[in-house]
């Protein structure tokens, strides 16, 4: 059955990703009450929060419960791209995230999501490792902090921590994610290179 439970929760996640894109800029091109903006921010980024527990969510379902299918390895990966692009480009746009960090991020992303379906047409499955799954857990950490700060939970650009403006760790942690991203991606590419490196037997020409 394609709509099994992880599948239906992969079409959700990109459902919900559009809702909370269209959310978040209505609150801020409607000319409402300041209220109203903080009630929409909140419930934008409270679906961005669910967009991400389905993310972690219909992975595991589909492997415990066997509901592996071929549309569900096709598009969540894909929904999860489309999850962090979005968010990580309305990162950039509330000035939350220099634009080049997004642009190596989201580069990273399609680069090992292309490695993965090359690796499906010949037949093998790339899974996660531990830099790959680290990653993943530093960008939804990044997500949540970078949510927080939007519904005014604390001022990334101006709250102190202990002597030390927030912003400064925050540059210092999005660099780290910087260097993990491009680390495991380029982990992947290497220990797979079996896959782009192989060339194919020329044809023979006719005489």
């Amino acid at each position: 059955m394609i709509m099994n439970v992880p599948n239906s929760l992969t079409v959700g996640r990109i459902v919900i990703v559009f809702i909370f894109l269209l959310l978040a800029n209505i609150s801020e091109s409607l000319c409402i009450s300041a209220n109203a903006v903080y009630i929409i921010r909140v419930i934008a980024y409270i679906l961005a929060i669910i967009a991400g527990i389905t993310d972690l969510l219909d992975g595991y379902i589909a492997r415990k419960y066997n509901q592996v299918t071929d549309f569900g390895a096709l598009m969540d990966p894909l929904a999860d791209k489309v999850f962090v692009t979005a968010a990580m480009l309305m990162m950039v746009e509330f000035k939350l995230m220099p634009a080049w960090i997004a642009v190596v991020v989201i580069t990273r992303e399609f680069l090992v999501t292309g490695l993965r379906m090359l690796a499906i047409q010949k037949g093998e499955v790339i899974s996660a490792d531990r830099w790959g799954k680290l990653k993943t857990a530093l960008q939804m950490l990044m997500l949540a902090l970078a949510g927080a700060s939007w519904i005014d939970l604390f001022d990334l650009r101006h709250d102190v921590f202990f002597g030390i403006k927030l912003w400064t760790i925050w540059i210092i942690f999005l660099w780290g994610i910087v260097i993990v991203t491009i680390m495991s991606g380029m982990g992947y590419f290497i220990r797979h290179r079996n896959l782009y490196l192989n060339q194919r037997p020329a044809t023979a020409k006719k005489s």
